[in-house]
């Protein structure tokens, strides 16, 4: 019992006179490896390590896996997904278990805006013209599939066949005539269309100016010559990427709340050295 006490005793001492540094484990799962998304957690996860956060970065195959991780999976209390995924949910999906978890789902941190592009072919030159259309409205559970699915329910457009591809495989059913219009949900400017399509191409950006999307989401522009086949500005939409948590998970919301603290309060250091979206 001694040498116990003893012990502790000379524990206390080192500690009043070292201090002990603990570092605070915390998960975010974010989306592709090569995404804006992952790198924007890598990004979270260097700053954390010099104010004591231990992040742990998750990829993911889209945003609805997103809003079950943080609902669900070990050490993983935060997630990136887009601000329309939960209202797509609440709205759309008739899954009455991830219905409750998106009510449950809490905001912690805005991140920066990802623009809808709706890329059509010659015949398409408004949202409206969609209706009786083929369109490809990304895969089964990424963002841009259920930003799609979301444009259409809040529109009342009606299209005669979705597509649910990816957006590479999309732009080459495009090009072969296959569909007639495709969406890709991403802040511009989208390296997909900015390597892969040309003026002869006859494609061409189309608005998003409809008046329900437009009261439903925040108007947003793609300035002219963002790509070099693209003369004019396009007007169109925009969701905002933003980073959630779940609020059962008690225990460890004062962690997350320090964790949005710390980037709110070192946005000049993301600018700098992060992701060129902080910006």
């Amino acid at each position: 019992m001694k040498k116990t006490k003893a012990m502790f005793f000379l524990i206390g001492i080192w500690v009043f006179f070292h201090g002990v540094s603990w570092a605070l484990d915390l998960g975010m799962i974010t989306g592709g490896r090569k995404g804006t998304y992952f790198q924007f957690g890598l990004n979270m996860m260097e700053l954390g390590k010099q104010y004591g956060f231990n992040l742990s970065v998750y990829n993911s195959r889209g945003s609805v896996e997103n809003v079950y991780a943080v609902y669900k999976r070990p050490r993983t209390q935060m997630g990136i997904v887009q601000s329309d995924v939960l209202a797509f949910v609440v709205k759309v999906k008739t899954n009455k278990t991830l219905k409750r978890i998106a009510r449950k789902t809490k905001m912690v941190f805005p991140l920066y805006n990802e623009e809808i592009h709706l890329l059509g072919n010659g015949q398409i030159l408004s949202f409206d013209d969609l209706e009786g259309k083929r369109v490809a409205i990304g895969k089964e559970g990424s963002g841009t599939f259920l930003t799609s699915m979301l444009l259409f329910e809040v529109s009342g457009v009606k299209p005669m066949k979705t597509v649910a591809v990816g957006t590479e495989q999309a732009l080459e059913h495009l090009k072969n005539g296959e569909i007639d219009a495709m969406f890709y949900v991403a802040g511009f400017p989208v390296k997909l269309f900015s390597e892969s399509i040309s003026g002869s191409k006859g494609l061409g950006l189309v608005p998003i100016t409809n008046k329900s999307i437009t009261e439903f989401y925040p108007v947003a522009k793609i300035p002219a010559n963002t790509y070099s086949w693209q003369p004019e500005k396009v007007d169109t939409v925009a969701v905002k990427a933003v980073l959630v948590s779940f609020d059962f998970r008690r225990n460890n919301c004062d962690y997350v709340g320090r964790f949005a603290a710390m980037v709110y309060d070192n946005l000049d250091w993301l600018k700098q050295n992060g992701h060129p979206k902080w910006k």
